[in-house]
């Protein structure tokens, strides 16, 4: 369901402010444990100099935390005179939430703490996998992981699927071989929920993956990112302000149909020359089918072959101009380049678009480079998806705000 936005964009910072009025407790708490999450092990008088809410509010909100288990209180520190004070830090154990990466070929399972570290990981062979056929397989590999890691069921947060999906966007959603077919229809959650007996929030991919950097990886303390998803099509997921951006119909940063190449390449999609022709994994595997001798992508280990280097070089300059576009509209302080390709593919990519176009991102006093690699890796997606029901949790969310 998407989410109202504010009518201006909050400025970004390291940190988000509460407010001390009654409704907004809900957003109260989230700004709270995000700040336990960033900073902890951290004092109450601390969280409060942090989000500018008032020492009452603090008390009242970490006491309550403390008492649902999703927080610690570490041993008292003694700082000058007064009180010793207590240091807090997220539980691992306060929580658990399951997450599933549905792929064309695969489904990848984990089960994370609430901290989002993964507990156990597990992955099975899938081919282009519907709703209804997947619901089983996501319902078996749940069952396994929770017995495997003997986490009670009473301690889940929900669950959270992601996979290559657009929403309600007519012939485009189901075109081509870059997304899976059902899992558009407004249905398609409650089956997976009623099949896991738990809460689901779905997302596409690229959404997940920025989560699962903004979480574990190199995003962790950056505002305004976009975090390009390179798989079997392209797709980006967009951070500003500290908040995820979905769009009016929840699917913004479906980049990799921005076209190009005009009169180019022929899409599935039904334009011609968009830019997923060029730079994804459908668009080098297209490319290697004509080499004589090629690997497939998935063959690859160290060094890159001379084939995949001439795709690299045929693919970077759409990498360069896909970076000036975001650059001129969003303002980002960064922009990340992950996926399903392997590390060295990423890695070449990022080198061969060097240097890249003059924009508003060519500003001197930078303290991030303009383009640079994920650092989660090819659990990006899954950890990000089972981190969806703990980010509900923990992120600040405006539009609590809002409605009030």
């Amino acid at each position: 369901m998407a989410r109202r936005e504010a009518d201006r964009t909050p400025q970004p910072s390291r940190s988000v402010a509460g407010t001390n009025l009654e409704f907004t407790r809900s957003h109260n708490r989230r700004v709270v444990l995000d700040t336990i999450r960033r900073l902890g092990p951290v004092s109450r008088a601390e969280i409060a100099r942090e989000t500018a809410l008032t020492n009452q509010t603090i008390s009242n909100i970490v006491e309550e935390l403390e008492q649902a288990g999703f927080v610690l209180a570490g041993e008292p520190k003694r700082e000058g005179r007064g009180q010793p004070s207590i240091p807090y830090a997220i539980n691992p154990e306060g929580a658990w939430s399951l997450g599933f990466h549905v792929d064309h070929s695969a489904i990848i399972a984990a089960l994370v703490d609430l901290t989002g570290k993964p507990v156990a990981i597990r992955e099975i062979p899938a081919q282009r996998p519907s709703p209804r056929s997947a619901a089983p397989a996501l319902r078996q590999l749940a069952d396994e992981l929770i017995e495997e890691a003997g986490v009670p069921a009473s301690r889940l947060l929900g669950a959270g699927v992601a996979l290559p999906v657009r929403f309600g966007v007519g012939a485009i959603t189901t075109a081509g071989p870059t997304t899976l077919p059902g899992w558009d229809d407004p249905d398609a959650g409650q089956h997976i929920a009623e099949a896991l007996e738990q809460p689901v929030q779905i997302e596409n991919d690229a959404m997940a993956a920025a989560i699962g950097e903004r979480l574990h990886g190199v995003a962790r303390a950056i505002d305004s990112f976009v975090f390009l998803f390179l798989d079997e099509g392209l797709g980006a997921g967009v951070f500003l302000g500290g908040q995820p951006w979905r769009g009016a119909s929840l699917n913004a940063g479906e980049i990799g149909h921005m076209i190009v190449a005009p009169n180019g390449k022929p899409c599935p999609c039904g334009n011609r020359g968009c830019l997923e022709r060029y730079l994804s994994l459908s668009a080098a595997q297209e490319f290697l089918a004509d080499q004589p001798g090629a690997p497939a992508f998935s063959e690859l280990d160290g060094a890159l072959s001379a084939p995949v280097e001439r795709w690299v070089a045929e693919a970077a300059p759409y990498l360069a101009g896909a970076v000036n576009i975001l650059e001129s509209t969003l303002d980002p302080e960064t922009i990340l380049l992950g996926g399903l390709a392997p590390a060295g593919v990423l890695a070449n990519l990022i080198e061969k678009a060097m240097p890249l176009p003059m924009s508003v991102g060519s500003r001197s006093d930078r303290r991030l480079p303009r383009l640079m690699a994920g650092s989660v890796g090819h659990h990006t997606v899954v950890l990000g998806a089972a981190s969806l029901p703990i980010f509900d949790e923990i992120n600040p969310r405006f539009d609590v705000l809002l409605k009030h």
